[in-house]
């Protein structure tokens, strides 16, 4: 599994070898499973989007500076600059892939039409109540988990294997067991187990702390001899150990996997539990969503024709924009002033309710929706924090922004905002004052929150000596405006005009029912009615 570049665009996912991704320019990260992150380390140094549970497991455990990552919220619409002139934007959707925590599908929509990348998902038909995928889309290229892609292999449903891991451990009631694990995944059949047995579970240092991260039940201890129920990792599993288990105490090991393996000792017992969706799941998923074309992700196990019958008719190749192939083919490794300033002017835009085009009707009540979420999580943090929880039994449930807040100091909820000044220079010579309200985006003194950080540009001959060795310090050595203290113009005469007034345009003037295709508008309204009343000033 080396990820996918995706044809005539510039979107790569689960891909980080830049020697290689050619013309990728936005980088996308499903999970953090170490087949899906592959050349990905601290040295990593281009915008990087992923959902915030695998933001924050990216930054603690692979140390990617938070600088370059972007948290987008499950289940909402976020719109990207696909250029640099603000021309071309494309719309990316994350959807819960119920495989690991943190995992997800993209839904890309574009001028390249509709792409669905799943990732590795787990089928559930809830997934086709999603608003992104129940408005009947056509899919125009799938790009589908293929793990279990076999019809001679015949998987349960997660319930059926865990019941049958309930039915074994309860045969064996003096044993303790040893479940091996992938570093991480399958959280939730611990958290099962340990509440129907009664005990705790025994896990390493690293694993509780993800456990609590994701506010499962308070049933996760370090200690060694607190409870029979022991997880370790899958290759710790094998015949020496089983022998060395043994001789303390009767001892049994479960592996909950849908792959081959060898049994090294008659108590290593194999449960075919698989985050990956099994044959039947991948017809219906196929079937239900109708794509033009079906791409493998494991391609050393190619689909064949199981879904020829259930594919739409093939469209043509879409066209690649100029502005985008002008983005695409620009030499630079590390996107340009002009590209982080689209993305945060976006991302600022967003928040305000950027939704699908049929759905407006709906925005009413996604936001009441979202509003009760949010006042729930906020009466169940301040339940929790006057109840000690001490029994395995008694459920401490934490929402994820408040575990965010204490090691990622905020960053990670991208709802989130902070107070912060830049200070921009419009190619006419007025200085322009933009108050900040995303959290995610580093200050001058630290640079440590996610996010673009505070771009400066100069503001002239009149700028003082400290300004201008702070703007340098923050733009760069590779932006043309920190080798001089004149401002150049940031576009080129044709795009000046609309990219500019997205930038002067106050936020709260967006309206929440608009689609990102009716911004331009919103704004072009703006300036005329901002005219007008100096206009009528001046008589």
């Amino acid at each position: 599994m080396n990820g996918v570049l995706i044809p005539q665009t510039p979107i790569a996912v689960d891909f980080w070898s830049l020697r290689r991704a050619g013309s990728a320019r936005l980088f996308f990260l499903s999970h953090m499973h170490s087949d899906h992150t592959v050349g990905l380390s601290s040295t990593w140094t281009r915008p990087l989007y992923c959902s915030p549970v695998t933001a924050y497991l990216l930054h603690r455990h692979r140390q990617v500076s938070k600088q370059w990552i972007r948290a987008l919220e499950v289940g909402e619409s976020h719109v990207l600059p696909l250029d640099e002139v603000g021309r071309e934007t494309m719309t990316v959707t994350l959807i819960d892939a119920n495989h690991c925590p943190g995992s997800v599908m993209f839904l890309f929509e574009g001028y390249f039409g509709t792409i669905l990348y799943t990732g590795d998902f787990r089928y559930t038909p809830s997934m086709l109540k999603e608003p992104a995928l129940r408005l009947g889309k056509q899919i125009h290229t799938l790009y589908l988990d293929n793990t279990n892609c076999n019809p001679a292999l015949v998987l349960p449903s997660k319930e059926e294997a865990a019941r049958q891991i309930v039915e074994l451990i309860r045969k064996h009631p003096q044993h303790n067991i040893k479940i091996g694990l992938y570093s991480l995944g399958k959280e939730s059949l611990l958290e099962q187990l340990a509440l129907e047995f009664q005990t705790w579970v025994v896990l390493s240092p690293r694993r509780l702390e993800l456990v609590q991260l994701l506010g499962l039940a308070d049933v996760f201890t370090v200690e060694e001899k607190a409870g029979r129920i022991h997880a370790v990792d899958h290759m710790e599993i094998c015949h020496s150990a089983m022998l060395r288990w043994n001789q303390t105490h009767p001892t049994i090991a479960i592996l909950p996997t849908s792959r081959k393996i060898y049994r090294s000792h008659p108590d290593i017992h194999i449960i075919p539990y698989s985050d990956h969706s099994s044959y039947p799941e991948l017809r219906a998923f196929v079937e239900a969503l109708r794509p033009c074309q079906v791409v493998p992700i494991v391609r050393r196990q190619p689909c064949r024709d199981y879904f020829q019958d259930s594919l739409s008719p093939r469209l043509s190749v879409p066209l690649i924009p100029d502005s985008v192939q002008q983005y695409m083919s620009s030499s630079s490794r590390n996107p340009s002033f002009l590209w982080l300033l689209l993305e945060r002017k976006l991302k600022r835009l967003r928040t305000q309710g950027v939704v699908f085009e049929s759905l407006e009707e709906n925005a009413d009540h996604s936001q009441a929706d979202r509003d009760s979420k949010k006042t729930k999580n906020e009466n169940l943090s301040g339940e929790l924090e006057k109840q000690p929880s001490h029994h395995p039994l008694k459920i401490k449930k934490q929402s994820f922004p408040d575990v965010c807040n204490k090691e990622w100091e905020g960053a990670v909820p991208s709802s989130e905002s902070q107070k912060m000044v830049t200070v921009l220079t419009a190619p006419s010579g007025f200085s322009v004052h933009l108050r900040s309200t995303d959290k995610e985006f580093p200050s001058p003194e630290t640079g440590e929150e996610i996010g673009v950080g505070p771009y400066l540009v100069p503001r002239g001959d009149n700028a003082s000596s400290a300004a201008t060795g702070n703007q340098r310090a923050w733009m760069g050595q590779d932006s043309p405006q920190s080798h001089s203290s004149k401002a150049a113009p940031l576009l080129a005469p044709e795009y000046r005009g609309l990219a500019l007034k997205y930038l002067l345009t106050p936020v709260n003037f967006l309206q929440a029912g608009f689609s990102s295709r009716g911004f331009d508008q919103q704004a072009e309204k703006y300036h005329q009615l901002l005219l007008k009343y100096r206009q009528e000033s001046i008589e």
